[in-house]
Formats: structure tokens, sequence, C-alpha cells
């Protein structure tokens, strides 16, 4: 049944409420707590009881955060690593170019660099290289280190790592593993196949944390003492939520310290970033996630691969303002190839249709650099695994994006396996591949097949999944900041939605190109400001600036907005229905 009767809204989705076992939840987690219902709302949907409520909403990573050595090889990879480090020895950290990769080497980066350790780092190029380890950059890492660290990826680089001849390698990444690992001294992953899979829920930068960890336990078992891992932190939130990675058990606490330790602004590269980012308030996921992670992530898209690494461990200002601007100017370089490839792309998924269990779309020449946040963006207007391919003479090299409880990585390493696809892998949320042109068609038939079977193509497009109604009285900054504590949100954790009921726009302004400011009010209270960030690109902007007196359910998300020193409440507006 619908919520609040919406079949369809402005912009044609079906709203859904709590289900009534959440209802129900919610009103025993209040009753037994002095907590508002708006908070036991988003617990009572994250399955959190009544005993354990206070716990959740201040949790302690001491307590959550995993024993190291439950995963394989940990013990040997950080006793190699220290063994390197205690002796001076020449490493190399080889990382992916995204934020994850970029994140986990600046981790053992600065940790080397507070031992007295200047290690290299390096950062294979998109289009000439490739992901992960490759033949001729390991031979020639080897050549000159006595000790190669590959961070988020080398679980399936066999030939790569074996070509290091002279050079022990230890993986710390958390990729898909096969069914055999590459020869080397070490392969920390928790999604290799003979691992639990417990812990597969850490992005790259929490495995190579959890390595900092143990490494710290075996230097106070002979009486040393390492770096502070707690100032680390930031950077392991960092990547946690660009990553995608689900915000749940460590990951939770992981992020919500590393927020603490970011809003200090102690690392040059993030204060940088966050001052070009133009961020006035204290730092949150969303800002993690859609303001520093996309310029991060810029130099690897379309720039110099090793920009975000280089950002986010140097010690110099002067150098970290200057890798911002330049990081900051490639997104927007980026935003612009980006915005011609969507286009063409959801033209070409539409045509194909969006109610198949995959979207996928292929063109000639589309940026490698911008097929994953494509990707992100076919599977939001579908609610279905996307991939988008770029086509570049016999071969095609693209990324995909999947939604909740379908595994698309598992999925692409079938392909793989199956000589579908010249390469591919990843994990849950995303993997990437390399198809033949002529074996495009077969392969994504036969993914939409294996995606199928895992229950993708079943949810409606249209629906729009709310946590109930607030009035604009209640959306107070004490109750937002109540919510907050129910966070971090992000994947497998999103921000509540709440649905502001029968309400008229006192004001609508056009701000830049597509974007609408609102003043809404029930007629009795102080009224609720509102921002439809993309308003004109949809019917949502036409309409609220034409409304005629008419008087609309408005959903979204509630978010503080810090604005000369002040703070008020502002509605993120994401859709508009008609009150009957």
């Amino acid at each position: 049944m619908s919520f609040l009767g919406v079949e369809q809204s402005l912009t044609g989705r079906r709203w859904i409420g709590p289900t009534p076992e959440v209802e129900r939840a919610a009103e025993m987690l209040a009753q037994q707590t002095d907590l508002h219902r708006a908070v036991c709302q988003v617990l009572a949907r994250r399955g959190v009881p009544p005993m354990e409520a206070q716990s959740f909403l201040d949790p302690k990573l001491k307590e959550l955060l995993p024993d190291p050595r439950t995963l394989k090889d940990m013990e040997i990879a950080a006793t190699r690593f220290l063994q390197a480090a205690h002796q001076k020895q020449r490493i190399a950290v080889f990382a992916d170019y995204d934020v994850d990769g970029g994140s986990s080497a600046a981790l053992l980066l600065v940790w080397l660099r507070q031992m007295g350790v200047q290690a290299t780092f390096y950062v294979p190029d998109r289009i000439d290289e490739g992901y992960g380890p490759n033949v001729p950059a390991m031979q020639t890492l080897a050549k000159s280190h006595d000790l190669i660290i590959c961070v988020d990826c080398g679980t399936l680089s066999h030939e790569p790592i074996a070509a290091a001849k002279g050079a022990d390698v230890i993986v710390l990444d958390h990729h898909l593993g096969g069914e055999t690992l590459p020869e080397c001294v070490a392969v920390v992953n928790p999604n290799r196949q003979d691992e639990s899979g417990d812990l597969g829920y850490l992005c790259a930068a929490g495995v190579v944390f959890l390595m900092l960890v143990e490494a710290g336990r075996q230097m106070r078992g002979t009486g040393t003492k390492g770096p502070d891992l707690m100032s680390l932190l930031d950077l392991v939130a960092l990547a946690t939520v660009a990553d995608v990675a689900p915000l749940i058990s460590a990951n939770r606490a992981l992020v919500r310290q590393g927020l603490k330790v970011m809003a200090a602004r102690k690392r040059p590269g993030l204060v940088a970033l966050s001052d070009v980012a133009r961020m006035d308030s204290a730092p949150n996921s969303y800002h993690l996630g859609f303001l520093l992670g996309p310029r991060v992530n810029a130099g690897g898209r379309i720039g110099q691969a090793d920009l975000g690494a280089r950002l986010l461990s140097t010690e110099s200002m002067t150098e970290a303002e200057a890798l911002s601007e330049r990081l900051d100017a490639l997104n927007s370089e980026r935003r612009e190839i980006e915005n011609a490839v969507r286009a063409a792309a959801l033209d070409q998924a539409e045509d194909r249709g969006l109610d198949a269990p995959l979207v996928w779309a292929a063109g000639e020449g589309w940026h490698p650099g911008v097929v994953g946040i494509v990707a992100s963006r076919l599977k939001e207007t579908a609610n279905r695994p996307a991939i988008v391919i770029g086509l570049d003479g016999d071969e095609g090299k693209g990324s995909g994006r999947s939604v909740s409880g379908v595994d698309l990585g598992a999925s692409i390493q079938r392909l793989a396996a199956e000589g579908l696809l010249v390469k591919g892998g990843g994990h849950k949320m995303a993997a990437g591949l390399t198809v033949k042109r002529d074996q495009l068609e077969p392969a994504m038939e036969r993914l939409s097949e294996l995606l199928a079977k895992q229950g993708a193509g079943q949810g409606g497009p249209a629906d729009l999944k709310l946590d109930g109604t607030l009035m604009p009285s209640a959306a107070t900054v004490d109750l937002i900041e109540q919510i907050e504590k129910a966070g971090p949100f992000g994947a497998s954790a999103p921000a509540p939605r709440y649905v502001l009921p029968d309400l008229q726009v006192r004001f609508a302004k056009r701000v830049g190109e597509s974007h609408l400011k609102l003043s809404l009010s029930d007629g009795m209270s102080s009224g609720l400001d509102a921002i439809a960030f993309g308003a004109f690109d949809g019917p949502i902007g036409e309409r609220l600036s034409n409304h005629g007196g008419a008087r609309f359910h408005f959903a979204g998300r509630l978010e503080i907005n810090s604005w000369g020193g002040r703070q008020n409440v502002q509605l993120r507006l994401e859709d508009v229905a008609e009150a009957n």
C-alpha cells in the first residue's frame, strides 16, 4: 500500500512507508526509551532492540573493532611490514587510483614517515595501465625495492606479482578473491574465498588500518610504541564512505570517529580540500561522499593518477592547497565529460528498457574515468544494477554499480571464468570489466540472467522509501542532531527520508541553472526552508514555481544549514506529490 496514498508523485514514483513491523518496533522503542519518535523509526528500520539503543547511538571503536588476527595472513603481513620498517628497507606502495586506494596508500605512507621511512608510492594510469598491478610496473618496482605492498588491488594479479622478482609482496585488499591466490608473502583480504566473510564489509583502507593495529600490537609486545593510529581515522572514514562500503558494525565506529578527527582540521590535504569544496560546517558522511570523495577521485579519473594519494599524505599546506585547486579543476572537467556520457547512456538504456534485471549502455570513446559514475546514475534512476562501457577498438572497458542484495562482483567474476569477459572483478556493490566488442551483447545478456537469479529487477524503479511524517514545527536542529547519532548514513544505512505533509509554498526562487529554493508553511508554524537540487531538470521546478496556492506533500532529508554563523533546518527536497 502506498504511503499517504501517493501512487505517482510529480517525478512518477510510488511512495512506500515503513512496514507494520517497523512501526511496531518504533513504538516499542519510543515507549521504552526517552528518544524522539523520529529517532526510534530509524533505529527500528536498522533492527536495533530497545536494550541496545543507547550503545548503538554511541558506538565505541574499542568494542566494535574486530581482532585483526581473525583475517588470514594478517600476522605474517604485519611481521614482514614491521621488519621492513625497522630495518629501513626500501618499501613501495602500489595503490589503486580511487579514493580507497589513495587513502590506503596515505595510511601507509604517513605511518612509515612517522617511523622515519620514506616509501615510494605508485599509482597506475587508468587508461594506459588499467586497474591493479601490471607486469612492467611490478618488474620495475622490484628492481629497486625490498617490499611491495599492493593496496586496494592485487588479489587476482597472479602474473604481475610473480613478475616482481627479488622483492617480497604483500596484498591488502577487499575485492572478491578467486579460487587461487597469487604467490606472495601474504594476501590479507576479508573477501578471500577461504574467509568467513564476516568482515567482508571493510574497504581496503579498513583492512590496512587493521594491519596497522596488528603492527602496533606486535610493537607493544617488544616494548616499543608505534605511531598514533586514532589520528589516521579521517583517512579510513573518507575511504569507507567514498567506496560505498556498508556503514554497519565496525565501519560505523570507524567513520564516526574519523569524522571527529577530520573536524579537528589537522591533515593539510583534507583541510585544503574542505576549503576548496566550500564546506562551512562540521564534516559528515554526505561531505565525504559527495564533496571530498569526487575531488580526490578526479585525478585518477581524468588527470594524473597519483594526485589523490599525494594530497592525502602531504605534510605541506602549500602543496595541499595547490593539489586541491588542481583536483577541484579536474572535478569540474570530469562533470562536463560525465554529463555528456550520462545523457547518451540514459537515452540508450531507456531505448533498451529500464525494467530489465540489468540496465546497461556502451558507447564509442566514452571516457573510462566517468563510466563508473554514469553507471551509478543509471542504477539510481532504474533501481537496478547498471553497467556502462566505453568502447575503443575491438575492446570495451566498463564499470558497474549494484543495488542492495545483489552481488555484482561475483557475477562479473563468473562471467570472466566463463570466457565472456577478457577480465573482470570487484565486490558486491561495484565491479569493473573488459570485454571484446563482438562479445558485448552475449556478455550483457548472460550477466542479466545471473543477476535475475539474485532478484535483480524485482523492485519497482519508481518506489521511494520513506520513514514517516513530520510537521515543520518538529523539524528542529536538536532533532536532526539526535537523528545524526543513529548514523553515519550511507551504503546499507540510508539517511532517513520524511514527508512534510499538506504544506503550501510560501516562497520559490530559482537558484543557478536548475535548482529551486523554497519556503514551506503549514499556516501555523514559522515554516521551513527547502532546497531542490536539479528541480528544473524534471517536473518539480516548473510545478512549484507555478503552484497557484496548491498544497503538496514534500519528501526529503532534513539537514542543518550553516550560514553566517547561524544554524537552521533545511529540507533537501527529493520528491513532491499533490495533496488531495
